[in-house]
């Protein structure tokens, strides 16, 4: 399975809730840059899963209209939060899919990806707004992952 994980885009820095608060404009950029990234790269995920957070949400809307057809699922495991062990046995039933794109948020995409990578400490990755990040593994398990790519979006 190739893991794509999207942190999502700039986003206001206050709204009612954290959960409220939306994409700026650099934001749309960021989103739409990423989209494109993918696109003229062929990087179509099987299915994009998001944060049910506002900014998360309308970053994967963004990026799957740039890129066509994938299909997005608001799943709640991916609010901020998130705990490696949960995002692997949530993905579970996903691990058939040849490409899953994670939208969500962090530190929690630091941990997971260390955790997949089987480094000791995540606080040796930060994984910017809007960077797009590539690992493979064939199971979801601690150090399965292979890491491909983990790229800022000014790079894309």
């Amino acid at each position: 399975m190739n893991l794509y994980l999207l942190r999502h885009a700039d986003a206001i820095d206050q709204a009612e809730t954290d959960v409220a608060r939306y994409l700026t404009d650099k934001g749309v950029s960021q989103a739409k840059a990423v989209g494109r990234f993918c696109r003229d790269r062929g990087i179509v995920p099987d299915i994009i899963l998001t944060s049910p957070y506002r900014r998360a949400e309308q970053t994967a809307e963004i990026v799957a209209k740039k890129i066509g057809s994938s299909e997005v699922l608001v799943v709640p495991f991916l609010g901020s939060g998130m705990e490696p062990a949960t995002a692997l046995r949530e993905l579970e039933p996903y691990i058939r899919c040849a490409g899953v794109m994670l939208v969500g948020h962090e530190p929690d995409f630091s941990l997971l990806a260390a955790t997949l990578l089987g480094l000791p400490q995540a606080r040796r990755l930060h994984l910017r707004k809007a960077s797009l990040t590539l690992l493979e593994t064939e199971r979801l398990a601690p150090d399965s992952a292979t890491l491909h790519f983990s790229l800022p979006v000014r790079f894309l």
